[in-house]
């Protein structure tokens, strides 16, 4: 008798920072995902036919968040032409004429745009699904009509099929509106690659009404199970009634398309101070319905990284995907704190993207994207703190503070240190002394200047001049200013200071988990 021994590798967890649409084509092998959900970047909170009109029409405060995501640019001219000429056979021949129409009715926008960059990766995701995989997209009204038409022609057309339009309802609306219902909901899309899926819903998620169980427990035996005979001739539609030899249980659950998860509120402890971060039951729900221990979860636009952090928890190997270091370092810190074995989990993912030489930090410091401004800096702040420090996400003059970070100087005392980020060839000894001025006026211990070209001497020498900071917590007088270059993070010089992990903990229990904000 032969013996067939299989060589089964366990697949790291793999987190990439970089855009999805070029993780996913130059990374992710054909049919090697199981479930995928994605909760892309969307300004809701604008009126919708703000949203339907061009972009020159647009309110200009009102619409920066999404303009700088989405954009009528080379990006979204360089899809659409992807898409028109389909030179890979990627898109359906469905698809293509979709958006040719859309671009009739839509025009050179910035909601175009949108769906442009939405169909790229949504033909990519159907790609990368094993054939027994699922698909979430969670949206809202205000786009979901588009995502929904390219969804048909992409999964449909391709043998797959629409199973659930899901209402995620978390009941948030606290004031009457003027003129309209309240949005207390997001529309989730669920498909599929093939009628042959998994699909094992949690039934004690979704419990059987007061209702039903008083119109039904006069028909139930001990355990609840209520047969078709005294169902037959009636007008319920619980189950079919044809079949008289199955029947329901009234103290199962039934799945519903209607999902009652509250919103993350500010007490509650998964809470990150995220502005779009999903409860971790709706997706244990998503995740325990559609995938097996072992099976790989796919989240290509992972934010604050609940997917992930779910998908770890019920022991599923995952991908994780984001286009800002600042989601990619709140994962690392989120997973270390929250998860049992937090750093050796840490050390087993691949984390890739991130730059690893100076060619690589320079690129990203010079790339132009609007959807990466700022990248750089906060890369080299949360790289060179940790993870510990906060961004300043002001926009204008910010006086050079890119981050900020809080040291222990006491039991329950914290002063401020602030970073300021340099990628320019011309930084000089004004630079030092202007930065000076920033921590003095700010009432902060001191900075942390880092550099990605050498600093001069005469800088090296104003950093030493501005003197010291004597911290009660260590033995040691600290350099007001220290300059670090980017060479140095990058040969793993990281800050050393008592405000770390101990110490913080301990200051968000005594705040009941809120961040401090400080005003610049």
């Amino acid at each position: 008798m032969q013996i067939i021994f299989l060589n089964l590798k366990i697949m790291n967890n793999q987190l990439y920072y970089g855009d999805n649409l070029e993780v996913l084509q130059n990374n992710i092998p054909d049919e090697s995902v199981d479930l995928c959900y994605i909760d892309p970047p969307f300004n809701s909170k604008r009126d919708y036919n703000q949203i339907y009109n061009n972009i020159g029409k647009e309110d200009r405060a009102q619409a920066q968040a999404f303009v700088d995501t989405w954009k009528w640019n080379d990006a979204a001219i360089d899809g659409l032409k992807t898409i028109l000429v389909n030179e890979k056979k990627t898109f359906p021949h469905k698809t293509v004429c979709l958006i040719r129409g859309l671009k009739e009715v839509l025009g050179e926008s910035s909601s175009f745009a949108y769906i442009i960059s939405m169909t790229l990766r949504i033909a990519e995701i159907h790609r990368v699904l094993k054939p027994t995989g699922s698909f979430y997209l969670h949206c809202d009204p205000t786009a979901s009509h588009y995502l929904k038409l390219v969804l048909d022609t992409i999964f449909i057309e391709n043998g797959g099929e629409f199973k659930n339009e899901i209402i995620w309802s978390y009941k948030t609306t606290l004031k009457m509106p003027k003129a309209h219902f309240g949005h207390d909901h997001d529309v989730i899309f669920y498909y599929t690659k093939s009628k042959n899926v998994k699909f094992h819903p949690n039934r004690k998620d979704f419990p059987v009404s007061e209702s039903t169980l008083k119109r039904w427990a006069n028909y139930a035996d001990e355990s609840g199970f209520v047969s078709n005979k005294h169902l037959a001739g009636s007008k319920s539609t619980i189950i079919d009634t044809s079949d008289e030899t199955k029947g329901f249980n009234i103290n199962q659950g039934i799945p519903r398309d209607v999902w009652d998860i509250p919103h993350i509120t500010g007490g509650n402890k998964e809470n990150m101070h995220y502005p779009t971060q999903k409860p971790e039951k709706l997706l244990e729900r998503i995740i325990e319905t559609s995938s097996d221990e072992g099976d790989v979860v796919l989240d290509a636009y992972c934010g604050c990284g609940t997917t992930v952090a779910v998908a770890q928890r019920l022991n599923r190997n995952w991908i994780g995907i984001d286009i800002t270091y600042q989601s990619i370092s709140l994962i690392l810190k989120r997973l270390e704190e929250s998860c049992e074995n937090g750093k050796n989990i840490i050390e087993n993912i691949d984390l890739k993207g991130s730059p690893k030489d100076l060619a690589a930090a320079a690129a990203l410091a010079h790339k132009k994207d609007d959807r990466t401004r700022k990248e750089f800096e906060k890369w080299a702040v949360l790289l060179y703190s940790n993870n510990y420090a906060y961004i300043n996400e002001k926009k204008g003059a910010d006086k050079g503070i890119d981050g900020i970070a809080e040291m222990a100087v006491g039991a329950n005392e914290f002063k401020k240190v602030l970073f300021s980020v340099k990628s320019g060839k011309n930084i000089s000894v004004k630079d030092i002394r202007e930065f000076l001025h920033v921590i003095e006026s700010n009432n902060a211990a001191m900075g942390i200047f880092i550099t990605l070209e050498q600093p001069t001497k005469p800088m090296l020498q104003e950093a030493k001049n501005a003197g010291k900071f004597k911290n009660p917590l260590i033995s040691r007088e600290l350099d007001k200013i220290q300059i670090v270059t980017i060479e140095e993070i990058l040969a793993n010089r990281r800050m050393e200071l008592p405000m770390m992990v101990e110490v913080l903990k301990s200051a968000e229990r005594k705040t009941n988990n809120k961040m401090k904000k400080f005003d610049f």
